[in-house]
């Protein structure tokens, strides 16, 4: 009911007619944030994982002068994540640091905030971005580029009887690997 719940608000709602993945949506919200001229954009998960309280945590920092604020689960200890769930994230970001050569607790937390700026500064057109693509390649241009990153602790919300990730094994985990192979590649 994500829809009818945010037509009672004062949010702008873009809806796309058809599930296009997560990276196109990202990128249509990033998007709008740059044609608005906004100065901070926030990723947040729609599943209810992640606490919409603390997104000040991520805010603080990009007025500080940081340019991507990554959420991290890790940083405060994690009580209720599955163990499955806790062997992936950490296996992606021990991959993240040894193709990027940079130190993230939790680079595939997808609760971050970017300054809009920064955003105009990142080509992240290509199609091949469409699905969970999109956010490692944005760090990974980061990165390269020299922009500030910082991490902080934020909390995540595993529901045990209900909750469950869209993720496909094995076609989404190549897809939000498969920047991290690239960038090996061109190393």
């Amino acid at each position: 009911n994500t829809q009818e719940k945010i037509k009672k608000t004062k949010a702008t709602l873009l809806i796309n007619k058809k599930n296009m993945g997560a990276g196109f949506v990202l990128r249509k919200g990033m998007n709008y944030a740059i044609k608005k001229n906004y100065d901070i954009a926030v990723i947040i998960a729609g599943d209810n994982q992640d606490n919409p309280k603390e997104i000040i945590k991520l805010i603080k920092p990009v007025t500080k002068g940081y340019d991507i604020v990554q959420g991290s689960r890790y940083l405060n200890g994690i009580n209720d994540m599955p163990v499955f769930r806790k062997i992936t994230t950490k296996l992606f970001s021990s991959f993240f640091r040894f193709t990027t050569s940079y130190t993230l607790t939790d680079a595939s937390n997808g609760f971050r905030a970017y300054k809009v700026s920064f955003l105009k500064k990142i080509d992240f057109s290509a199609k091949w971005l469409n699905k969970y693509e999109l956010e490692p390649y944005i760090l990974i241009q980061a990165i390269k580029k020299g922009f500030k990153i910082k991490e902080v602790p934020v909390s995540k919300h595993y529901n045990r009887k209900d909750g469950y990730s869209k993720m496909k094994p094995i076609i989404d985990w190549w897809r939000i690997c498969r920047p991290l192979f690239k960038n090996a590649i061109k190393k």
